[in-house]
């Protein structure tokens, strides 16, 4: 794996960084195979090791598909994180308002629609159950899915009232819906770049000039399953493709900050 100290020979970086997608897993707390796969540990240890020379100001904890619909992981990781840090869950539609409006408690933001892994199987209920989220607690739906299955999911993700995507839509034949999307206010985020297809330059710019209040960077740490781990070159590219500090700031950390409400 790549060791994060190479940010060292990185020759541009962000003043300061909202991770908005990282991964913590913990054996101490239930963990279900999925499709014949478990990950190794990472702890919070593990995660500010391997960001200990960057600015992170905030963060996103995203549950994998390994933990299920089990949340004890997630708040026990958000309580050592601190305020600045939220968290997104996987959930079914079947969840009662009680226990939505218990987990906001633990600054858990968000679900996690995980079409990907097959946590979830279907959408025919998507906007409603988005709907619902958001007027009970002001929860969005976040979308793991690949883009170029999203010819009939785009326009039930516009209806939404809030939604995001990962890691940039995973294909490149996929760009132009994700770029649809971000026009339509869905936040779109930069993350995964060695699990996804997607020329990360081009599609960093396109997604930009549609909407410059779209785009959120995400570490994707430890990068599970990845054809690659994340690799501090990473950042260097999309500053690079970015080209001005304002943009950059916005995308490291101003737009995810306003989307998951943390403290700049």
């Amino acid at each position: 794996m790549i060791d994060i100290d190479q940010s060292k020979t990185v020759t541009q970086q962000p003043g300061r960084i909202v991770d908005a997608h990282f991964h913590i897993y913990n054996d101490a707390f239930p963990l279900i195979e999925n499709q014949g796969f478990l990950p190794s540990q990472f702890l919070i240890e593990d995660y500010l090791h391997r960001t200990k020379h960057f600015n992170i100001v905030g963060g996103v904890i995203v549950s994998g598909s390994v933990q299920g619909f089990d949340q004890s992981y997630l708040k026990a990781a958000l309580a050592v994180m601190g305020p600045n840090f939220v968290g997104i869950t996987n959930l079914p539609s079947s969840v009662s308002d009680a226990e939505i409006l218990k987990l906001r408690e633990h600054r858990i933001r968000g679900i996690r629609v995980n079409l990907k892994r097959g946590v979830v199987s279907g959408l025919d209920n998507l906007v409603d159950f988005g709907k619902r989220i958001w007027d009970l607690a002001g929860w969005h739906l976040e979308m793991y899915v690949d883009s170029r299955e999203l010819d009939e999911v785009v326009p039930k993700l516009i209806k939404l009232p809030k939604a995001s995507i990962d890691h940039l839509g995973m294909a490149r034949s996929g760009l132009s819906q994700v770029q649809k999307l971000a026009e339509h206010g869905v936040k779109i985020k930069a993350s995964g770049f060695g699990r996804t297809e997607v020329d990360v330059a081009k599609a960093v710019k396109a997604i930009y000039s549609v909407n410059p209040d779209s785009l959120m960077f995400g570490t994707d740490l430890p990068s599970t399953r990845a054809e690659r781990p994340f690799n501090v070159r990473d950042i260097e590219t999309v500053c690079e493709a970015l080209g001005d500090t304002k943009a950059i700031d916005k995308v490291f950390a101003q737009n995810a900050a306003d989307f998951y409400h943390l403290t700049l």
